[in-house]
């Protein structure tokens, strides 16, 4: 995959009239107290993640174990077919190494309006939660 593109701060930064001597003279400036320096840093390591889909693991998959990627895109269909009945009749999924899926039940409460400040009922509902596996929390 290629890479993302660069951002216009990391093209300023290579870029810019403050390139060289002149940016270092410019760092160590007004610019170099120790909190400045620590935001610094924390600018340069935040970095926007990649987003994968589904449908791209399984094409991975495919070319992996020489499957049809039609092939496999009927098994990513069904496998979401049959993950959303079992939740639906309020079983949990088991996956080893990845984690546990399963539907919560989200009592009413009240809650508050932020644009308006005014209370409101917020209805009961259901959300399915995912429990990472101990592998993936190692893993990651």
């Amino acid at each position: 995959m290629a890479s993302p593109p660069a951002t216009k701060a990391k093209q300023a930064a290579t870029t810019g009239p403050l390139s060289g001597k002149a940016s270092k003279s410019a760092a160590s400036g007004a610019s170099g107290t120790p909190r400045a320096q620590a935001s610094a840093v924390a600018v340069q390591q935040k970095k926007a993640a990649e987003t994968v889909s589904l449908k791209g693991v399984f094409e991975e998959l495919a070319a992996g174990f020489d499957l049809q990627k039609k092939q496999a895109h009927l098994m990513l269909d069904g496998l979401v077919e049959r993950l959303t009945t079992h939740l639906k009749n309020g079983a949990r999924i088991r996956m080893n190494g990845l984690g546990i899926l399963e539907v919560k039940d989200r009592p009413a409460r009240m809650g508050r309006n932020p644009a308006t400040g005014e209370a409101i009922q917020v209805a009961a509902s259901k959300k399915v939660a995912f429990r990472p596996a101990k592998e993936l929390k190692e893993a990651v």
